[in-house]
C-alpha cells in the first residue's frame, strides 16, 4: 500500500487553537495510507521581496517541508472574515521567489473551526481564492464548515461524538481520494513550477 505524505498547516499561531483540536480529530479518522506533518509557520518573519535572494532558514524548512509532501491541508480559523495574517504570510513565503512557487499542482484541501454559527466560511473562501492563484489543486467538495464544540473531542485528539467522527471520517476519505486523483495525472515529481 502506498502512503501519502501530507503536511498540514494550522492557521493560528496559538498552541491553543481550536484548529489544532481539529487537526488531530482529523488525523484520528483519516485513512492508514496518509501519514502527517506539521507544516510550522510561526517562526516566518514578514514576507517582503528583499529576501527572494536569500530566503532566511525558516523560510527554506517551509519550503522543503511542502517539497517533501503529496498533498497539503489546511485548517484555519477565520479572523475578521478572512485568513489569519500569519497563514497569509507563510503562503506568500512558499509561493516565491516569483518562478519557485511551493504549491503549484499540490493537492490541497480546506477545514476549518470556529464558535461561530458559520464555521470559518468565509475564511475558507479567501484561503480559496489565494489558492487557486498559486496553482494548488484543491478539493471542492465537501465543504467543511466546523462549528467547535469542546464535548465532540478527547484529550488525546480522537473524536468523541460519532455524528461529528463520522463527518470528518468522510472529509478525510474524499481527500485521500483527491490525492490520488491529482497525484495521478500530475505527479509531484514531474509538477511544473509557475
Amino acid at each position: 500500500m502506498m502512503t501519502f505524505k501530507v503536511g498540514y498547516f494550522i492557521g493560528s499561531l496559538s498552541s491553543t487553537s481550536i484548529n489544532r483540536v481539529l487537526a488531530q480529530g482529523l488525523i484520528s479518522v483519516a485513512p492508514d495510507d496518509l501519514e502527517f506533518f506539521e507544516t510550522p509557520i510561526r517562526d516566518l518573519p514578514l514576507y517582503s521581496q528583499d529576501y527572494d535572494a536569500d530566503y532566511p532558514p525558516a523560510a527554506l524548512a517551509l519550503k522543503s517541508a511542502i517539497a517533501g509532501a503529496d498533498a497539503v491541508l489546511f485548517v484555519t480559523p477565520e479572523y475578521n472574515r478572512s485568513i489569519p495574517g500569519g497563514l497569509k504570510n507563510a503562503i506568500d513565503w512558499a509561493s516565491r521567489p516569483w518562478g519557485q512557487n511551493s504549491f503549484d499542482h499540490i493537492p490541497a484541501a480546506v477545514i476549518g473551526a470556529s464558535v461561530g454559527a458559520i464555521g470559518t466560511a468565509l475564511a475558507q473562501q479567501s484561503l480559496r481564492g489565494v489558492l487557486s492563484f498559486c496553482n494548488a489543486r484543491q478539493m471542492t467538495a465537501p465543504e467543511a464548515y466546523i462549528q467547535f464544540n469542546p464535548d465532540d473531542f478527547e484529550a488525546d485528539g480522537s473524536v468523541s461524538n460519532p455524528r461529528t467522527a463520522d463527518f470528518l471520517r468522510s472529509f478525510m476519505a474524499e481527500f485521500h481520494d483527491h490525492i490520488e486523483r491529482v497525484l495521478t495525472v500530475l505527479p509531484r515529481g514531474e509538477a511544473a513550477v509557475s
